[in-house]
């Protein structure tokens, strides 16, 4: 009990100290504008940035030096500022920015693939001036990038802006406890295209699992034409799945179009192994109704569809 105690005593200093310290630092209103997207690389995690970045603030504390957090390959960023001092306003606050460009991080989760969405973010932090000295708050705008912005084979659905505390679990070897920053972040999300995934994907994926099951609606006594149909399916399976996994980086998870293909295994395996039952069943002379098997081999091969069919609309949806 005591020691229950005395960490709910601890947790409640550090509430109290953090707002004590958003009571004594400088507000500083920040916003960015998104100008451009590009070279969107899933491989390498990465992808570049164009934007604008303002400030605005009453105080002596000048934000304009900042670092963004997860930047990669900072000596190829631009930096361009508004004016090389900053602007006093009517109301007697400083206002200043800047255009960036350069390449940022963001580790892209894939297990939805193609129907995955990406947060993607830009955190900027002062370098200077830790929260008790300075706090970004997002700047009041309704329009966070250009409106005629396109980004080839994605969809840019929202943005916004955010502040939170990022804490730094070490010193920097300097005396006293945990650095902690106000951290400012834009985040916006991007999709992909429906028709990425039902025409490029699965509408070819559709056309093989349909030659497939036409072995079943094949007369029985033409074995070869009917095992062949589940075996071309099979292999054409094989190199469609390759031609999208090789423009993805290597995860150790399965997307959805794996799991889709997949099950597209489990139903080919299912089609081949009725042909060659029926083929051993012919082969042994026996007694086969033939009018009769074959209607059977086509109620079966709609009950296949239909699982199929189910069993990726299930797969969307969970």
């Amino acid at each position: 009990m005591k020691k229950t105690a005395l960490l709910l005593l601890f947790a409640l200093l550090v509430q109290c100290q953090k707002l004590v310290a958003q009571d004594t630092a400088q507000v500083v209103h920040t916003g960015v504008y998104l100008m451009n997207l590009y070279d969107l690389d899933i491989n390498e995690y990465s992808y570049y940035a164009d934007f604008y970045l303002w400030f605005r603030w009453k105080g002596e504390r000048n934000p304009m030096n900042i670092e963004f957090v997860n930047a990669v390959e900072k000596w190829g960023f631009t930096q361009n500022d508004f004016h090389e001092e900053a602007q006093v306003l009517e109301d007697g606050s400083y206002y200043n920015g800047m255009r960036i460009e350069g390449r940022f991080y963001h580790p892209f989760k894939l297990n939805r693939f193609p129907m995955d969405r990406h947060q993607l973010g830009i955190r900027v932090e002062n370098v200077e001036y830790p929260l008790d000295s300075m706090v970004f708050v997002p700047d009041t705008g309704q329009y966070f990038f250009r409106q005629d912005l396109i980004i080839p084979g994605w969809y840019l659905r929202e943005a916004q802006q955010l502040t939170q505390e990022n804490v730094y679990l070490t010193n920097f070897g300097e005396p006293g406890g945990v650095g902690r920053f106000s951290n400012f972040s834009f985040v916006f999300t991007l999709a992909r295209p429906l028709s990425y995934f039902l025409l490029k994907l699965l509408l070819p994926l559709l056309v093989v699992i349909f030659a497939a099951l036409g072995a079943l609606f094949i007369t029985p006594q033409y074995l070869d034409a009917r095992i062949s149909l589940p075996i071309g399916a099979l292999l054409s399976c094989v190199f469609l799945q390759q031609s999208y996994s090789s423009a993805l980086p290597d995860v150790g998870y399965m997307v959805l179009m794996d799991k889709i293909y997949l099950m597209s295994y489990l139903l080919i395996a299912l089609i081949l192994l009725r042909t060659v039952l029926m083929g051993n069943r012919m082969s042994k002379n026996e007694e086969i109704n033939i009018l009769k098997q074959k209607k059977a081999d086509r109620r079966l091969a709609m009950v296949y569809f239909g699982l199929y069919g189910l069993g990726i609309i299930l797969l969307i949806l969970v």
